[in-house]
């Protein structure tokens, strides 16, 4: 019996992950805005009432979409942040951060697409600005560790000016030829290397 109910266990969760996988697509090709359970349901091969066992509707899709990229970016920011200490050139730190950011950008196009939030909805807003703040807090946190005399609000503050920066340069660098695209990279990397400094 128990081992039944860990076999079922194991189908919900794979369920689910299929079910935020179809959703992020989504989210890539429409916006969150426009994406509708029905069109999640089909990308993932279920029914809308198959669906419906796992999530009541978009927002709830949307809250678990935020804990995955959460939960995601926390092993990355883990790895960086135990790497960092004073001796770490800035501009190593900040070529690390911004290449990794490129580089999931690439794997995860839905993760910018609601890191940038839309006017049109609260719920989306919301969820953008948790994902600004969690960002924002990991940035104090490498920075920090890297000048242990830095204060910690002041860390933050950084740390939110640089979130900014990299959320106003994305655009271009996703509209971009590939040269184009590596040189507004690198320049990204000198404007935040210099705010940092």
């Amino acid at each position: 019996m128990a081992e039944r109910t860990v076999r079922r266990q194991a189908r919900g969760l794979k369920r689910m992950a299929e079910i935020l996988d179809a959703a992020e697509l989504m989210i890539a090709e429409v916006g969150y805005p426009e994406m509708t359970t029905n069109q999640v349901a089909a990308r993932a091969g279920l029914s809308p009432g198959s669906l419906y066992q796992f999530f009541r509707n978009k927002e709830e899709i949307l809250d678990a979409l935020v804990s995955r990229y959460t939960v995601e970016r926390q092993e990355f920011w883990d790895a960086t942040l135990a790497a960092v200490t004073p001796e770490v050139p800035l501009e190593t730190l900040v070529g690390r951060v911004v290449d990794e950011s490129v580089a999931f950008k690439g794997r995860s196009p839905a993760y910018w697409s609601l890191l940038y939030g839309s006017a049109t909805g609260d719920k989306l807003a919301t969820a953008a600005q948790v994902l600004h703040d969690a960002i924002a807090r990991q940035v104090a946190a490498l920075l920090r560790r890297r000048s242990p005399g830095l204060a910690e609000d002041r860390a933050l503050l950084m740390g939110t000016v640089a979130v900014a920066m990299v959320k106003a340069v994305m655009p271009l660098v996703s509209a971009a030829t590939p040269e184009r695209a590596n040189e507004l990279v690198d320049e990204l990397k000198v404007a935040l290397t210099r705010y940092l400094a």
